[in-house]
Parts: C-alpha cells; structure tokens; sequence
C-alpha cells in the first residue's frame, strides 16, 4: 500500500510540474493552436491519477485501521506500568533504571474538520477538532511508551514528560517520553 501511495505521489508531482513549468510556458507561446499536445495530457492525466491513487490508498489503510480498532484489543497482562510527572513514589523505592522509553505519534484531521475549526477560529470557541485530534495523539503516544516500558519490564515510568510540533497546519506530531524503573515492593 506504501509503495502504491509513494507512486501516486510521485506521478502527481511530476505531473503538476511538467504541466505548470512546460504547460503554461507552452500555451502562453502557442496559445493560437486548440490541440493540447501528448506530453501535456498524459502530465495532466498523472497529476488526477496520482491524487485519485494517493486518495485511494489513504482511505483503504484508514478503512483497515478503523476495523482493526473495532476489534477487541488482546488481553494486557495483569502488570501495569504506573506513569509519574515526578522522579520519585512515595512509599516505594527505584530499585533499577531500566532507560529512556518515548512513544511517538503524528496526527491529522480530514480537511472537512479543517474547515470546520477555521470557520470556528473566526467566530470564536473551543476548537474542538483539534481538541480531539491532539487527545487521541497523546492517548497514542503514551499507550507506545508504556508499551515500551513493559517490554523492559518496567514497574513504573517516571518524569514523563510531552512535547508537541506543528508538522503542517491541520497536523501534529505528539512525542512522550519518561525513565523507565523497577520499584521495591
């Protein structure tokens, strides 16, 4: 699916440059003749095509990890991995370092909801759109970090600590990081 996307998207920019930087020069120069010449219409036919396959590919992989979430989770095991702002628990001891454990994410919303939230920004209000989308990207990143965390198998992860960047206007990367640690008993 990758590699079909990545297709796409290279016959979509190629298409769009090849019609912008050789179309437009050659109908501000032939603009008398009526008869689009070949190059230009398979340039034109890359550019659709390659949005069309990009489209494609983007709502079958959301369409796969929409079922794949409506599936039940497999059981956790039984151990849960405590998560602290602070470096310390009280009543409890760090018995090992086990290492930095992150979990990482970038999320978007569809356009649709871009739009929404613009027509919103200039009314004013919450921005519930984005509100969501950065809720599910820290329940993504943590769940990648505590994930990480059991797999050392750590009893706690401490000083953990988000960071957030604007990738693109309606996307956001979310990176969670901590210390993972045993505790005494």
């Amino acid at each position: 699916m990758k590699i079909l996307r990545q297709i796409g998207s290279l016959a979509f920019v190629l298409g769009l440059f090849t019609a912008v930087f050789a179309g437009i020069p050659w109908y501000v120069i032939v603009a008398d003749d009526p008869v689009v010449p070949w190059w230009l219409r398979i340039a034109v036919f890359c550019l659709l095509g390659g949005i069309l396959v990009v489209l494609l590919t983007v709502a079958l992989e959301q369409r796969k990890n929409k079922t794949s979430r409506e599936r039940p989770l497999p059981a956790e095991p039984d151990r849960t991995v405590l998560l602290l702002k602070s470096a310390a628990l009280p009543g409890r001891e760090i018995t090992e370092i086990l290492g930095l454990v992150q979990g990482h994410t970038v999320f978007a919303i569809w356009l649709g909801k871009d739009l929404s939230a613009i027509v919103r920004l200039i009314l004013g209000g919450e921005l519930t759109e984005y509100t969501e989308m950065m809720g599910r990207a820290r329940a993504a990143a943590t769940s990648r970090m505590v994930t990480q965390a059991a797999e050392m198998g750590a009893d706690a992860v401490i000083n953990v600590r988000y960071m957030t960047t604007s990738v693109v206007a309606s996307a956001a990367e979310l990176f969670a990081y901590g210390t993972a640690v045993k505790l005494s008993e």
